[in-house]
């Protein structure tokens, strides 16, 4: 199953795409794609969806994983976010892909085994289950590739694919 983790955001959006067959992960791809400060966020939705497109045409995934909005203080700022999400989710569903959504506590529990665990904890974890060399840059990436790991360990069987598109 080819997998692309999604970490949205309005300024930098982390991609990243792995290979799960077998219990076992391979790295397709990785990246961020990035906004420029400054233009209207019209703009930068459209340079957003236009390069989800791009990954979506050009990696093919089964299925998209990406981040549920959570909301700290700054509400503006996550408004933003909720816009972005949508043009990425739009993208997707248009394409075919299957999605599904993932709280932070639920992907820090994927791939750490705790759902409290620390940033530091997550992305040591990313590098050392797909073999990288060193934690991905930006960190929006490697919380993609975390994302990603995080469906292939929770939704990406055919078990619980099964039960998500059986269950009322």
């Amino acid at each position: 199953m080819r997998i692309l983790g999604i970490d949205p955001g309005l300024a930098i959006v982390g991609w990243g795409v792995i290979d799960y067959e077998a219990s076992k992960f391979k790295t397709v791809a990785y990246g961020a794609l990035r906004t420029p400060a400054g233009i209207c966020t019209e703009e930068r939705l459209r340079l957003i969806y236009s390069g989800m497109q791009e990954l979506l045409r050009e990696y093919r995934p089964d299925a998209m994983a990406i981040e549920e909005l959570f909301f700290h203080t700054n509400v503006t700022t996550g408004i933003r976010v909720a816009e972005a999400r949508g043009v990425l989710l739009l993208a997707a569903h248009q394409a075919g892909i299957s999605i599904q959504e993932y709280t932070p506590a639920q992907v820090k529990q994927a791939v750490v085994g705790y759902g409290k665990a620390e940033k530091k904890q997550v992305m040591t974890m990313v590098t050392m289950l797909l073999g990288l060399r060193e934690v991905p840059k930006p960190d929006d990436t490697a919380d993609a590739l975390a994302i990603a790991i995080c469906h292939a360990h929770s939704g990406g069987s055919r078990l619980a694919s099964y039960f998500n598109k059986n269950t009322i």
